[in-house]
């Protein structure tokens, strides 16, 4: 029995209970809040819906408790309830219900953990949107891996989710680079204001192969040919860097495009219209502090040329004509104004604020022999993910970019996370997946077939640890729905640390292969079937992270 399947009888038995003393069941919740209690001596779950509604009901906390227990204590699931302190109900379940939840996570298999959440929803989730004037630095990468593991947790309730990658070919920051190049392939030092590092030198090199005679051209042609091979050469070097990290995306939007189609100027025309846009000190300013904004947005600029929040509007604006109910910015930790002005946006043109959602990261820094890592020695001032998987390869840098909340600064010990120990937190869990799948090869070499799991007798595993493991087991499909909804793909990777956790305490304290004649005896079966749960449900996490599950170390 699951979780939400414990918390569903105890609604309905409330809700017979309640009826049967003519008392109003529609005070219940919904939903029926069950959870695992710290202290293992105080049950299996445990909750306090009992004080959530008695005051509405005008009886004793305690009183309704007791009605429930004894209820309760009537259903072939449950094995024991109690009633504790003011009114909490702390429930046994019987070994056969618990152990329903390895059949579920057998019988389920690659889809246990899933669910419907969000079946309707049609998602936009960007994230990344680096420029393409060097290779990608660490904090792009930790949007890489946590927006990508954001956009599968979507997907694991139901989700339509679009990845896209705004693409900023339109800022000065381009030009930068695109002089940089140049002075690169004219063998001049890097402008005042230019990209170091050893790429530049390698892009531009790169742009006079595809164009030899690229140098030789007018000022302006030399530039523009410069801006069109150059930057197209460090946007597919990112992009294959992405896909290397695991990380791909369905759309790739040009910032460019917006002011050529003039869906720019549409946005500001119709804002303009609508009363949300006033001229004042020869510019044109949103209003954006009556939708929560602490000041009002300059739009079009006194010269006559937009600002950056006219794209933004437009962008916005194209999302939700392409059908978006939700749009996700995934965004640096310099972006903070970036929130109440996203919202504000899509007040003005008439939509509701909610459609946008920002998640602000924070800063990633790398740590070895004790200190910061400061310098690439191909991008010259920064650390880039390139340098972090050279150190440590793509799943331990991915677990570690994701495994901690984005609003915290994140420090990498580089020491750390290249360790075989259970020091290592991707070790330690990916290492447990390895042994348990050995475990099924031994099994299978010794002539034991765990066979259908509905043929195994799962009211065997009694013990403490098996039923810890269990448990945790259980909590998966909640860990998953509730990384969805508070767009916290973390909890997914902390909660496989504590399924292999429990995993060790069961294997160290329940033989699964025994030596000698016993190796098939009914209880050897059930364990083998918990083991394979457990495989199951940290391979189906790991997936759900973008990272390998091996089945050998």
């Amino acid at each position: 029995m699951t979780p939400a399947v414990l918390a569903e009888l105890v609604r309905n038995t409330a809700v017979e209970v309640l009826s049967a003393r003519k008392l109003d069941a529609s005070v219940l919740p919904e939903a029926v809040t069950v959870e695992r209690p710290r202290n293992p001596a105080h049950g299996d779950y445990s909750t306090n819906v009992a004080m959530q509604v008695a005051k509405k009901l005008g009886v004793s906390p305690r009183d309704l408790a007791g009605w429930l227990a004894e209820a309760l204590t009537g259903q072939d699931a449950i094995d024991t309830v109690d009633v504790a302190g003011p009114g909490f109900l702390n429930l046994r379940l019987a070994a056969d219900a618990q152990g329903q939840i390895v059949r579920e996570v057998l019988g389920r298999a690659a889809d246990y953990g899933n669910g419907q959440r969000y079946a309707d929803l049609n998602v936009n989730l960007e994230f990344v949107s680096a420029n393409p004037t060097g290779p990608m630095h660490l904090g792009g990468a930790r949007w890489a891996a946590v927006g990508d593991a954001l956009g599968r947790v979507l997907a694991a309730q139901g989700a339509a989710v679009t990845r896209e990658y705004y693409f900023n070919d339109a800022g000065a920051q381009i030009d930068r680079f695109v002089r940089s190049l140049i002075a690169a392939a004219q063998g001049e030092p890097t402008p005042e204001d230019g990209y170091g590092g050893d790429y530049v030198g390698e892009i531009a090199a790169a742009v006079l192969k595809a164009e030899p005679s690229a140098l030789d051209l007018p000022a302006e042609q030399r530039h523009e040919t410069f801006r069109r091979v150059g930057v197209g050469l460090m946007f597919d070097e990112i992009k294959q860097r992405m896909h290397e990290f695991r990380t791909d995306f369905d759309v790739y939007f040009h910032e460019d495009s917006l002011h050529t189609s003039g869906a720019v100027a549409e946005s500001v025309e119709k804002l303009k219209k609508s009363g949300h846009l006033y001229f004042s000190d020869g510019a044109w300013w949103l209003r954006s502090t009556e939708y929560g904004d602490d000041k009002d947005r300059v739009v079009i600029k006194s010269d006559g040329e937009p600002a950056y929040i006219a794209a933004d509007v437009a962008y916005l604006r194209d999302k939700r004509n392409r059908g978006f109910d939700l749009c996700i910015y995934v965004l640096g930790a310099d972006h903070h104004g970036y929130i109440a002005r996203l919202k504000a946006a899509a007040a003005a043109l008439g939509d509701d604020p909610d459609v946008v959602e920002v998640l602000i990261g924070q800063l990633v820094n790398l740590v070895r022999d004790g200190k910061p890592v400061r310098m690439s020695k191909r991008a010259g001032t920064v650390v880039t993910m390139e340098d972090l998987v050279d150190a440590v390869g793509v799943d331990a840098a991915r677990y570690s970019l994701i495994r901690s909340s984005v609003d915290a600064t994140l420090d990498i010990d580089l020491d750390l996370i290249s360790k075989r120990t259970n020091e290592n937190p991707v070790f330690y869990v990916q290492y447990a997946h390895a042994r348990l799948a050995s475990l099924q090869r031994n099994a299978a070499s010794l002539g034991i077939e765990r066979g259908p799991v509905d043929d195994a007798d799962l009211s065997l595993l009694t013990h403490e640890r098996e039923g810890d493991l269990i448990r945790t087991l259980g909590e998966f499909p909640r860990v998953v729905l509730s990384a969805a909804q508070l767009r916290e793909p973390h909890r997914v990777a902390r909660y496989l640390e504590d399924v292999a956790a429990a995993y060790h305490k069961f294997y160290d304290a329940c033989r699964v292969l025994q030596p000698g004649d016993d190796q098939t005896s009914p209880l050897t079966i059930a364990r083998l079937q918990l083991c394979e749960a457990t495989r199951r449900v940290i391979a189906n996490g790991l997936a759900l992270l973008g990272v390998n599950a091996p089945d050998k170390m």
